[in-house]
């Protein structure tokens, strides 16, 4: 199933209100129904809006499912512990919280599933989840230079290459291990995996 090109942003100003509304229930209408039976009907009645709203935001399903569960991803913050291995720890089990949510696990292998066949949503997904999350990984090692712990990189382009690689390696192995292994990452699997992230950042 291909996207839809995107719905024109014309018109009256979106409400933040109903944007939240939306997302909120997406979420829940993925939870109950799942992918398949899901659809901006039903989205729009759980919401209080009118579907026409949706499709003025949301140019399909795809779409709205992909920035309903990067909104939980939003909320993942990068703490400030005093060191790069407590730093990574803190990240890491608020991302493995956020994904053994019912509506993150429901939405996320849903649109990873779709994008297989639709490069326009694999995009989105890239754009909506993977690059604003990028934030953390910069943020986190930007600190951890600043401590001593990493040396500087000051070429921009290895820099970025090594930002995409710290990501890919955290994000592949914690949703391996929720996702796909069905195991818990719990506080001693996430020291373990910091342990070894390390090793090989040395």
């Amino acid at each position: 199933m291909q996207s839809r090109s995107p719905a024109s942003r014309t018109g009256r100003p979106r409400s933040a209100a109903a944007d939240a509304a939306i997302l909120a229930a997406t979420r829940e209408a993925l939870v109950e129904l799942g992918w398949s039976k899901l659809t901006l009907g039903d989205v729009a009645t759980r919401a209080g809006v009118a579907k026409t709203t949706l499709y003025r935001r949301w140019a399909g399903k795809n779409e709205l499912v992909v920035d309903a569960v990067a909104e939980l991803f939003d909320e993942l913050e990068l703490p400030d512990s005093g060191s790069l291995a407590a730093d990574i720890e803190g990240v890491v089990l608020q991302f493995a919280t956020i994904l053994a949510r019912p509506e993150a696990k429901s939405g996320l292998m849903a649109v990873v599933s779709e994008a297989t066949r639709d490069d326009a949503l694999r995009e989105r997904i890239r754009a909506s989840v993977v690059e604003r999350q990028k934030r953390l990984v910069v943020e986190g090692r930007s600190r951890a230079q600043a401590r001593g712990e990493l040396p500087p990189e000051p070429d921009p382009e290895s820099a970025a290459r090594t930002a995409d690689l710290i990501f890919d390696m955290v994000a592949g192995a914690v949703v391996h291990r929720t996702l796909v292994s069905a195991e818990p990452a719990d506080e001693e699997w996430v020291r373990g995996f910091t342990r070894v992230l390390l090793q090989g950042l040395a």
